[in-house]
């Protein structure tokens, strides 16, 4: 009897201390952890965000309220040394910058614009010369006297069909033309009555703004153009060598008849 007695007083106090721990149980999931709240306040106009101090303000609770460090708070609002011990109540604290908000009826300036400019290419100088190239190798050289060749005809034309010149070439050098635009040209030459071409006739050249572009032509007289031996050495005769074989003449006519009056004394 004794033990069914001790048994029901152990298994009340467990029922006891269940329910004890039950309500407890209750009474934490009852109670949620409190939650902490940022304080967002709104941008000013002009951007700057500004919290006004209230009463029993740090800067560590202004700081944490408003989630930014407390050397941010001090920087931006030049707090230095214990500072923050002297907080006012009302006192405005920058907090940071925001995007300014347009001002209302501001006037807009447009912005005037200019035309494009015409792109301008600049221009150059072009010289063409035509010379008489006597031994027809198609080169000027040094050993040789290879004069400019006149009586010839160029032709300077340029690839838009602005441009077209014709010019005779000249004894005295070669033809320059100047002020030309930058462009593409077509040069060709043509030899005078009696000559034969001693290189090609024609060619491209692109003239670049600023530069000065010489161009050669070369022309060396024609065989059929030339004179016979036999006139070359008619040409050549000396009236004085004439008059001289004359005189022999006469003189040996008259010694023959000096000589042939002798015989007959």
């Amino acid at each position: 009897m004794m033990k069914k007695h001790v048994f029901l007083y152990l298994a009340g106090i467990f029922l006891l201390s269940a329910l004890a721990l039950f309500r407890s149980g209750m009474s934490v999931s009852a109670n949620p952890v409190a939650q902490v709240y940022y304080y967002t306040p709104t941008a000013q106009p002009d951007g700057r965000i500004l919290y006004t101090v209230k009463e029993y303000d740090t800067c560590i609770s202004i700081s944490l309220m408003n989630n930014i460090t407390q050397d941010q708070l001090r920087l931006l609002n030049n707090i230095q040394g214990d500072g923050c011990l002297f907080l006012r109540v009302g006192q405005e604290l920058l907090l940071g910058m925001a995007a300014a908000e347009p001002t209302a009826g501001a006037e807009v300036i447009p912005t005037t614009m200019l035309p494009s400019p015409t792109p301008f290419n600049g221009s150059g100088e072009l010289c063409v010369l035509l010379f008489n190239d006597i031994n027809g190798n198609a080169f000027i050289d040094d050993d040789t006297v290879e004069l400019p060749l006149a009586g010839g005809a160029i032709s300077v034309n340029d690839r838009s069909g602005r441009i077209a010149i014709n010019e005779n070439t000249s004894s005295s050098g070669e033809s320059c033309f100047k002020d030309l635009p930058e462009d593409i040209y077509s040069i060709s030459i043509a030899v005078p009555e009696g000559y034969n071409a001693t290189m090609r006739t024609s060619v491209d050249v692109k003239l670049i703004a600023g530069d000065i572009t010489s161009v050669d032509f070369g022309a060396q007289i024609s065989a059929a153009a030339e004179p016979a031996p036999g006139e070359v050495a008619a040409d050549n005769r000396s009236p004085l060598l004439g008059i001289l074989g004359g005189l022999v003449l006469v003189f040996g006519v008259g010694f023959g008849l000096y000589a042939l009056n002798l015989q007959r004394k």
